[in-house]
């Protein structure tokens, strides 16, 4: 005998699948937070090794202040900082652009190494706390003048200890305070230095980024007062030093969006300010440099050797030089690119191919971009049809079947979007990037609580729609859970592209992060409307119920 088969159970089907989408939700976000808080370098194992020093040193020694955070529109604010503007007048200065991810801890060592976030082995996102400071890998321009004998300091943040516990630092002031009594005392401890033999000092002035995070922002008046003390101490520094024999480099390593905050892609945090004055230092202003410039530049200026994963160039045009000293710079520039090249290609498994050009490092890093894409093209090939067919097949039967349903549904989905990103971007002034995720408390109890009430306001203009509420509390339940599942399948669209472009988790290279965070914020949003959704079901089905029961009254 022949058994019928019995036919699938789609609304059982679709109540299990919440929770399991839920939970599935929760351990792709933790994975893929996971994998970005331990992403290491390519060139971790086998970082390229330093070269020979560039020559001899244009000056006695270089200075470093970095005001962290300072935007460059506050930057050239005359009335919120004087000092550093009439400074300018007698300083090569420009505008200085960053890559993401825009924090401090990337930042620092981009400056530090001149090599970008994805290959200089920082911590893409900043430490959760003191003891989750990690020394990072590559070399730097402290090891650089260890190498060469010279003496250095560091007066800052209590990161920079840990990061740099391998570079050879001489003499080193860390504090873990960020307001402008640990800046005095910060400033204080760097001041000795200055009339000492050091020769390349660092000085981190935290009290702008502190402002940004806790005193409203860079629109709030506490932002400009935090900059101007920023500029006071600036001055401190820079009227001890001798500027006939020493030179000072002022900059930042990100700036905040209005709200306060950073670590996203927007222009205004991705745009810092550079001034360098004093010796060998020709005064004007310049065409934009980008922030790996600083690190070979400083090299120049102390004549050690260019930091071996060095991804930028000396910025000879603001240097006074002479002809010979720069056939010696670029000479030692060409043999550091080569060995960066090898080893870069190496670390990926690709075949590098010979490279000559003038302008060695610009051809050098396009040719190690291309390689870099190739590699991630080739992986992107399954993940693309993947998500082009869970994309695609859903919407086609939906299609097919002319479900009329479904434009409540779409309907319901469109005052859900409508909602969170109303309340996310027009009520809170918020960007669709790092620079306005708080803490990972913040993101879930934001997350659920906004998801909750726009899903549950979505829900009933759904319902009422199409008469739901009406029908029998099963029919009343599926239709509940039909336009949850439409919900999530419009949130898994930027999931899906995600995925595509950067995989599961991040592994040997940094992801795209526009396309990461949307895939991120939705995944997190999915969980919630998956749990929330769940709850509507049931509710669906004793609203029906209730009405029946005032029908009769």
């Amino acid at each position: 005998m022949n058994r019928k088969r019995k036919p699938i159970n789609w609304f059982l089907l679709g109540i299990i699948g919440l929770p399991l989408l839920a939970v599935g939700a929760y351990f792709w976000v933790t994975a893929l937070m996971d994998s970005l808080y331990n992403y290491r370098s390519p060139l971790m194992a086998m970082p390229p090794q330093a070269g020979a020093p560039v020559g001899e040193p244009l000056t006695g020694r270089v200075v470093i202040v970095l005001i962290d955070a300072l935007r460059e529109d506050t930057s050239l604010d005359a009335e919120v900082m004087p000092f550093l503007n009439g400074l300018r007048e007698q300083a090569a200065w420009a505008t200085m652009s960053s890559r993401p991810p825009s924090f401090s801890a990337p930042g620092w060592i981009t400056i530090l190494t001149g090599a970008w976030p994805d290959i200089n082995d920082s911590q893409p996102l900043n430490p959760p706390d003191e003891n989750s400071v990690r020394t990072f890998t590559q070399d730097d321009i402290f090891a650089a003048a260890e190498r060469s004998g010279l003496r250095t300091a560091i007066s800052g943040y209590a990161w920079f200890e840990g990061m740099l516990a391998n570079s050879g630092v001489d003499a080193g002031f860390y504090i873990p305070g960020e307001d402008n009594a640990a800046d005095q005392d910060v400033v204080d401890a760097a001041l000795p230095w200055l009339s000492e033999n050091f020769q390349l000092v660092l000085v981190h002035i935290d009290q702008v980024d502190y402002a940004g995070h806790h005193e409203g922002g860079p629109r709030d008046p506490n932002w400009d007062a935090a900059a101007n003390r920023s500029d006071a101490l600036l001055a401190e520094i820079v009227n001890i030093l001798d500027m006939e024999q020493d030179t000072v480099i002022v900059l930042s390593d990100h700036g905040q969006i209005d709200r306060g905050g950073h670590g996203g892609n927007e222009s205004v945090v991705m745009t810092e300010p550079f001034v360098m004055a004093g010796k060998g230092i020709i005064p004007g202003k310049y065409l934009e440099i980008e922030m790996v410039d600083v690190a070979p530049t400083v090299a120049v200026l102390l004549g050690t050797n260019i930091p071996a994963s060095n991804q930028g160039r000396p910025l000879i045009e603001m240097l006074e030089i002479d002809t010979a000293a720069v056939d010696a710079i670029q000479s030692a520039l060409a043999s550091q690119q080569a060995d960066l090249y090898e080893a870069f290609t190496t670390a990926i498994g690709q075949e590098a191919e010979p490279i000559e050009s003038e302008t060695i490092v610009s051809a050098t890093q396009l040719a190690m971009e291309n390689l870099r894409q190739g590699k991630l093209a080739r992986e992107r090939v399954w993940r693309n049809l993947v998500a082009v067919f869970i994309t695609v097949i859903p919407a086609y039967l939906l299609f097919l079947r002319k479900e009329k349903k479904a434009l409540w549904f779409l309907a319901g989905t469109a005052i859900y979007l409508l909602l969170f990103l109303g309340r996310y971007i027009l009520i809170d002034n918020r960007t669709l990037s790092l620079s306005s995720l708080e803490s990972q408390t913040w993101l879930i109890t934001y997350s659920a609580v906004t998801s909750a009430l726009a899903l549950a306001v979505a829900w009933l203009v759904s319902m009422l729609g199409l008469r739901a509420f009406r029908l029998g509390p099963r029919e009343a339940a599926r239709q509940a859970l039909g336009f949850v599942w439409f919900t999530l399948y419009v949130l898994a669209i930027p999931i899906l592209l995600s995925f595509a472009v950067n995989g599961y988790r991040v592994t040997w290279t940094l992801p795209e992060f526009t396309t990461q965070f949307l895939g991120f914020f939705a995944t997190v949003q999915g969980l919630f409307v998956a749990v929330v959704g769940l709850l509507l079901v049931g509710i669906s089905a004793l609203a029906t119920r209730v009405v029946k029961k005032q029908d009769k009254l």
